[in-house]
């Protein structure tokens, strides 16, 4: 069973919960949650590796396309290669508000981590994606399909842009990566 928690701030209820990790799974986490709450409004965040080492620098990635090399989404959209990121433009505005520094672009989701090879990382660089990560195709996907709204956003972790992979991290400190409790 997963844990949600249910907080209450000035009139409005909020539901937390961690996701699980991977498309397919994060997913069926979003179903879950929208039928045993009722909710129809989702924000997740959680960590990408970055693939343009100019973007980097900014930590916060927000997806406006996600490209689809994963297999969940096909079970909730038409086949194509992208699939647009409505909810980008309502995190982009929250975090001009806020002062947030961030970067728009889209993502490469894959579930198959061990096959973001030198030539794969070269085309999805080249197609104008910024960062990659595991969740972002298919949760737009399956809320789409279910009319949910979804507001995604990544910390922009490892560096794979890079001579050789790049952790950004100080060894036994995450403070500043992606998995900072602090971007909380």
């Amino acid at each position: 069973i997963k844990p949600i928690w249910l907080v209450n701030h000035e009139g409005t209820q909020f539901a937390f919960y961690l996701s699980e990790i991977g498309s397919a799974m994060a997913s069926t986490d979003i179903i879950e949650i929208n039928w045993l709450s009722g909710a129809v409004k989702f924000i997740l965040f959680g960590s990408a590796g970055a693939l343009d080492r100019g973007k980097a620098k900014i930590r916060y990635v927000i997806p406006t396309e996600a490209y689809r090399d994963e297999g969940m989404s096909y079970h909730y959209a038409p086949p194509a290669d992208y699939i647009d990121v409505p909810g980008a433009k309502t995190v982009a505005r929250t975090f001009e508000e806020l002062g947030v520094p961030y970067v728009l672009g889209r993502v490469w989701t894959t579930d198959a981590f061990y096959r973001e090879t030198k030539n794969n990382f070269e085309r999805r660089k080249r197609a104008g994606c910024v960062s990659v990560e595991m969740e972002c195709a298919a949760l737009q996907a399956m809320c789409d399909f279910r009319g949910l709204e979804l507001y995604m956003f990544f910390t922009s972790g490892d560096l794979l842009d890079a001579p050789k992979w790049d952790e950004r991290r100080t060894e036994g400190s995450l403070k500043g990566t992606q998995h900072d409790a602090g971007h909380f």
